[in-house]
């Protein structure tokens, strides 16, 4: 049974498909959900600034007839006025769940540890598995079958690029990773990865070439090259990133139709360029929209389920 959502690596492949069917579900009828989490509180603790995550979960908690409260940076410290271990015991005196975006992932583990109610990981450094569940029902949406679908990720082998690889290798999908040398993804997430695939069909490739990624890409993917706390390396990470560009002379190398793919926000001109980003192969704001019903569906399974315990 699922208790927390901290990582995809911790999901059975039936449970990542259990959360698929359900996203598609409650995207197609809504109306049957208004009131799935009727009296139920979700705490939002925020230490890194957001648009989608604030916005898709406060209103996903409030389209299932739940509520939510948003806790700032400045609201708790954790670390500086409370470990993780209290707050965790604190809040599930009030509230039925916890999502946490936050800086180290051992904060959401510590966090989840500590209390008896669901908590979600909403971004860490490590993993930001919510965003990576989107990507894939955004896949299957235009795609299909998972099975037969590669998916090239262009640049940092960041949080992003490791939920991506344990989302392919639940489905079985192909992915191939492109960066420079000393920014791959983590050795041990990519021998996870490979481990949960193993039954799978998954096949994995990683290389310091895009051109080689991108060869037979049903879509290609890119992200930001300096993340929330790498500001002071913004200037050298643009200078070792350039050629990693998601730009038209590396996507006419993917198949034709390949979809563009990012999980915002963009640098327009930096790891893709305007004409990419706004083009019809670009996929974005559907991604975005359906990091909305992904997660309506986490909460949905991980609160239904605590209510029955």
């Amino acid at each position: 049974m699922l208790e927390d959502f901290l990582s995809i690596h911790d999901l059975t492949p039936y449970q990542f498909s259990q959360i698929m069917d359900l996203t598609r579900e409650i995207k197609e009828k809504p109306h049957r959900f208004k009131n799935r989490l009727k009296d139920k509180i979700l705490a939002m603790i925020f230490e890194k600034p957001s648009l989608r995550t604030r916005v898709t979960f406060e209103v996903g908690m409030l389209q299932l007839g739940g509520e939510a409260i948003y806790l700032a940076p400045s609201d708790i410290q954790m670390g500086i006025r409370e470990t993780p271990y209290d707050v965790g015991r604190n809040l599930e005196r009030w509230v039925d769940a916890i999502m946490i975006r936050t800086f180290s992932h051992q904060i959401a583990v510590d966090l989840a540890q500590a209390c008896n109610i669901p908590v979600i990981n909403a971004l860490t450094d490590l993993f930001h598995p919510c965003q990576a569940m989107a990507d894939f029902f955004t896949l299957k949406e235009k795609m299909g079958d998972l099975a037969n679908t590669k998916l090239a990720y262009i640049g940092d082998g960041n949080n992003v690029c490791q939920s991506l690889l344990f989302a392919a290798a639940k489905t079985g999908s192909k992915m191939a990773v492109a960066t420079p040398s000393g920014f791959e993804p983590n050795p041990e997430i990519l021998d996870q990865a490979r481990q949960d695939g193993q039954k799978t069909g998954f096949q994995v490739t990683v290389t310091s070439d895009p051109s080689e990624a991108v060869k037979e890409a049903d879509a290609v993917y890119t992200d930001v090259w300096a993340s929330m706390g790498q500001e002071s390396e913004k200037e050298k990470r643009a200078q070792i990133f350039t050629p990693y560009q998601v730009n038209r002379q590396l996507m006419e190398q993917a198949k034709k139709k390949a979809l563009f793919m990012h999980c915002l926000p963009a640098h327009r001109g930096e790891e893709v360029t305007a004409a990419i980003l706004d083009s019809p192969q670009s996929v974005v704001y559907d991604q975005a929209e359906n990091r909305l019903h992904i997660q309506k569906a986490i909460m949905v399974l991980l609160l239904e389920k605590k209510a029955k315990t």
